[in-house]
């Protein structure tokens, strides 16, 4: 059974707003001792949302393992100023990686070609990777279209954090499976579609970063 992490009720923290302030400025122990804090919430409302059909795939650990990568990447975005708003924060993030996983699950049991990208060679899983993405980004098709597909793939995964660019690599580019990237990451199937949902959503937003560049150095 997963341990819940509890707050010691004899233990002082530091001035909540205080820590928000500086976990919004980049300090990385102020966002950790948050998390400490107040992830114990969360985790307690994450496992009552997984019901018994999902519950061998997924459980709350794995839900709260990308909530906290999630949280160390967009805190700069977090607009909280106090424990409620912080715990409010958290638990959306959560929420959302639950929804995705449980959505992609769903879907596993009745799969759509038009659903994944089918490998082929390098080249043409990249271009593939990208013309996904530009449907939901409205990115130039000329940039979609664009020889130097693989190198755009490369140059955004190198921008991601490890375990993001490893299951778009896996999965997207090799055509593995998601039970084989889950036994190669040593994950849950529920886990796993939960960091390819969240790599995708900044694959996007370097997509669109990508398109501004080239349009404004065109």
């Amino acid at each position: 059974m997963a341990t819940i992490v509890t707050p010691d009720p004899d233990t002082t923290l530091p001035d909540i707003p205080a820590l928000l302030n500086q976990a919004r400025e980049g300090d990385a122990e102020s966002l950790r001792a948050l998390l400490e804090r107040f992830g114990g919430q969360v985790w307690n409302a994450i496992h009552a949302d997984i019901g018994p059909t999902w519950r061998a795939a997924l459980d709350a650990d794995d839900v709260m393992q990308v909530t906290y990568m999630e949280a160390f990447l967009n805190v700069a975005r977090l607009a909280a100023t106090d424990e409620p708003g912080f715990v409010s924060w958290l638990t959306r993030i959560a929420r959302n990686n639950l929804r995705d996983a449980i959505r992609e699950l769903g879907r596993q049991k009745r799969p759509s070609p038009a659903q994944r990208v089918h490998a082929a060679d390098g080249d043409a899983s990249s271009l593939a990777l990208l013309e996904q993405l530009a449907q939901t980004t409205g990115t130039p098709s000329r940039v979609v279209a664009s020889r130097e597909a693989a190198e755009t793939i490369r140059t955004m995964l190198d921008r991601m954090p490890g375990d993001y660019a490893r299951v778009v690599r896996m999965y997207d580019l090799e055509g593995r499976d998601i039970a084989a990237v889950a036994k190669e990451m040593g994950r849950s199937a529920g886990a796993v579609h939960m960091l390819r949902s969240r790599a995708h959503d900044l694959l996007r937003e370097l997509l669109l970063e990508h398109t501004d560049f080239l349009t404004r150095t065109a």
